[in-house]
């Protein structure tokens, strides 16, 4: 099994005669956002091609997903309810999900967990690997902006959603999560209190735009926790995360 980094939170999952794209934003191109590996290779991949956003902020989700049925009329579009609500879809567009729903077909299951922020995070069960894409699920705490209030809130609110999936999901093999140097200096708390409460054996960072310094920083970090760390460093960038 292969994962791909297409670009900020946007990844790509390669399984036997399955592919999933996952938050699509622009493609890999640094210079044409709609040239790069899933246009060039993705959506020609044979098998089962599945769509997932987890909420509709523009850095999430991008229409232009919609297009791709005219090239893969069996494409399947799961999408987080937001999407529907903030009409940046129609119903007839997709099928869509809300927090402690579960999508499943003969392929795959996808279980959908809370976020602190729009949307929805997702469980996903595929051949045998458990992964779990955070959208923006995060302590977004911005400490050094907030109040001691919203502060507290912030990580309350974090820790509950994380306690959720925990009890679903103890072990985790892999985990894409916000690591967002724009926090501030306390920008890997959320991720370091993910990997202390669920076993995490592959830990990708995302969210981090270009600042691929910044999410790569938190391998160490990872590492203390058992985690194999996957540095990223450029757009287009694949790995093996088989078991």
């Amino acid at each position: 099994m292969k994962l791909t980094y297409i670009y900020h939170s946007g990844f790509a999952i390669e399984a036997e005669e399955v592919t999933i794209i996952i938050d699509y934003y622009q493609d890999s191109s640094e210079t044409h956002p709609d040239q790069g590996v899933v246009h060039d290779y993705l959506l020609q991949r044979p098998g089962k091609i599945y769509v997932l956003s987890t909420h509709f902020h523009a850095d999430h989700f991008n229409r232009d997903i919609l297009a791709w049925k005219e090239k893969r009329p069996d494409i399947i579009y799961l999408f987080s309810r937001d999407i529907l609500a903030q009409k940046k879809a129609s119903k007839a567009e997709g099928n869509y999900i809300r927090k402690s729903q579960v999508y499943k077909d003969d392929q795959l299951r996808i279980e959908a967990f809370g976020s602190t922020d729009a949307g929805i995070s997702y469980l996903i069960d595929v051949q045998g690997m458990r992964i779990f894409h955070a959208g923006d699920l995060n302590n977004w705490h911005w400490s050094e902006e907030s109040t001691e209030k919203e502060v507290r809130k912030a990580e309350g609110d974090f820790l509950a959603e994380v306690k959720l999936l925990q009890a679903k999901a103890p072990a985790i093999d892999v985990v894409m999560f916000p690591v967002d140097s724009r926090l501030g200096k306390d920008y890997f708390r959320g991720a370091t209190q993910f990997v202390e409460r669920i076993k995490t054996s592959i830990f990708v960072p995302m969210h981090f735009g270009e600042d691929y310094k910044g999410g790569n920083a938190f391998a160490e970090t990872a590492g203390k926790y058992g985690c194999r760390f996957i540095t990223i460093t450029q757009r287009g960038e694949t790995f093996d995360i088989n078991k």
